[in-house]
């Protein structure tokens, strides 16, 4: 009889990280989020928006959760994909204002080193309805 060595998938230090991610941009913890990152850590994101382009360093990354945090977005978690090495979340965003609506599906693939995120980019499902929603706001972002 063969001997089964596959851990749960649930215990693995990419499902954690997920788990983190996703818990750290709900609760708007940012210093959790800082804690599962590594300091040279980047952020890609799509479009051409207040959020778009790449946040290059710990700093960077959390102004840009920030931001995203800020206009109100709902991430609700569907799914966390698991490779060897690395993790992805699948989120379904949403959120409303009077003059936009937000209603995307995305990936957060994430590479992870030295059980730390190093690197972030993210897919979406609409860029041109991201790129309408994250307009500056009056009053700034």
């Amino acid at each position: 009889m063969t001997t089964s060595t596959r851990t749960d998938p649930a215990e693995s230090i990419q499902h954690r990280l997920a788990v983190t991610f996703h818990r750290a941009l709900t609760s708007k913890d940012w210093s959790l989020l800082r804690t599962i990152m590594s300091p040279e850590v980047t952020w890609v994101l799509p479009g051409d928006n207040t959020i778009s382009g790449p946040a290059v360093g710990i700093d960077a990354v959390i102004e840009r959760a920030e931001l995203i945090a800020s206009y109100g977005l709902t991430f609700t978690l569907e799914h966390i994909l698991l490779s060897r090495d690395n993790m992805a979340l699948a989120l379904h965003n949403t959120a409303q204002r009077p003059d936009a609506v937000l209603d995307e599906h995305l990936s957060t693939v994430c590479r992870v080193v030295d059980d730390q995120i190093v690197g972030v980019e993210t897919y979406l499902s609409d860029v041109e309805g991201m790129n309408a929603f994250f307009v500056p706001r009056a009053g700034g972002a």
